[in-house]
């Protein structure tokens, strides 16, 4: 069997256990009591004014449960409260989720995955830490693949997921520094070892800025390898793509994540009443309910302009949120559904060649014959054999 057929039949086997999860840890939560929601739950609200410190310092921390059923034990499990910085550089508070196995690590320092999660939506009841120790979280069994092989797991909420304001979602900017700092807020926990990223779609955008951040806001870490799969490397290439299609809720999102993260642009006099309510209504909603509460809207229906995007403005901050503009010092791994409907194969590789032309160490892996969901299902694993290879200090490919 070829090392892509091995890693489909892992990916299937972990969807097949991501059903099985769902059922399982969903009673186990449920038998705990209630869970809070984020907006009733103390933990989230930071201090005002934010005590001084640096990124990464940890505000505060709990002990969870959070239990996989893939696990052949519970995994130790803390969500965290911790400093990073928005995409205009101002300190900000973050939470998060580390996750720990049992089994010792007797290999030196145990490897530390920062994993950033897919698309979840803008509401604080999306937050990745609320959803795990819910047990509803619909990428567990993905997230488990690196705790099998017994590495730690820290997963970013990103800024305003969780926390107090609307999350500032699809800014590269602020992703890659909540996902360098969650790094650095797990190792205050468990130690320092090297480091690892990874993430797919909004995921896979925060895991690229984090490796570009790197060198110049988080030296100090011990970082390996990037990897990113179905990255959006450029959203304004990326909106005539949604535009008055099923993903528009997408563009929608991107709207009030800009808007939140950049207050000086222009929003009232670009769009229309109709529109404005979608914005709002949007920056409360997970995925499931603004993807099909958005489907088939477009910027004429919503706008008072024809491109509100086109803006200046709003251009300028698009580009400034553009994948491939530094370089990671560390070996990249790109991984891409050849027939993604929500990110062309066509926007995505010139990743790559920007990569390649910064001196970068960047390999490209096609997978055949998926889409954007069956693209993550079956990078993961890809991606899991890529970075187990940069933790044992093995040279990394290049496609360049």
């Amino acid at each position: 069997m070829s090392p892509l057929s091995r890693t489909r039949l892992a990916a299937l086997l972990s969807l097949l256990s991501l059903l099985v999860t769902a059922h399982v840890a969903a009673p186990a939560a449920a038998s705990a009591g209630p869970i809070p929601i984020p907006s009733a739950d103390p933990f989230y609200q930071p201090p005002d004014p934010l005590p001084a410190g640096k990124p990464g310092e940890i505000i505060r921390s709990r002990k969870i449960v959070a239990k996989f059923a893939l696990l052949p034990a519970p995994v130790q499990a803390w969500q965290i409260l911790y400093r990073s910085t928005s995409a205009t550089g101002q300190p900000i508070a973050v939470s998060g989720t580390l996750l720990v196995p049992p089994t010792p690590w007797v290999s030196g320092p145990r490897p530390l995955l920062s994993y950033a999660v897919g698309t979840h939506g803008l509401g604080d009841i999306c937050a990745p830490s609320f959803t795990i120790r819910a047990g509803i979280e619909n990428e567990v069994a993905l997230i488990a693949q690196p705790l099998l092989k017994g590495w730690a797991v820290v997963i970013t909420d990103y800024q305003g997921l969780g926390t107090p304001g609307v999350h500032t979602y699809a800014v590269g900017q602020a992703e890659g520094r909540s996902m360098l700092d969650a790094a650095r807020a797990a190792q205050r926990l468990i130690g320092s070892g090297p480091v690892g990223l990874w993430g797919f779609s909004q995921g896979g955008q925060a895991s690229a800025f984090a490796g570009e951040l790197q060198p110049s806001y988080a030296p100090e870490l011990d970082l390996v390898g990037v990897a990113a799969g179905g990255v959006p490397r450029d959203l304004a290439a990326l909106a005539p793509v949604m535009n008055g299609g099923p993903f528009f809720g997408l563009a929608v999102g991107v709207m009030a994540g800009y808007k939140a993260a950049y207050p000086e642009l222009p929003y009232e006099d670009l769009l229309n009443a109709h529109g404005r309510r979608l914005v709002e209504e949007t920056s409360k909603d997970c995925v499931a309910v603004m993807v099909p509460r958005n489907a088939f809207q477009s910027f004429a229906t919503i706008a008072s302009v024809p491109d509100p995007l086109a803006n200046p403005k709003w251009q300028a901050r698009l580009a400034e949120n553009r994948a491939g503009q530094k370089a990671p010092r560390v070996p990249v791994y790109l991984v891409h559904g050849d027939i993604d409907p929500l990110i062309p194969h066509s926007i995505a590789k010139p990743l790559l060649n920007s990569y390649c032309s910064l001196g970068v160490r960047a390999q490209w892996q096609t997978v055949p014959l998926a889409g954007h969901i069956t693209g993550d299902v079956v990078a993961t694993p890809l991606a899991m054999e890529w970075l187990s290879a940069r933790f044992a200090g093995k040279p990394a490919g290049t496609s360049c």
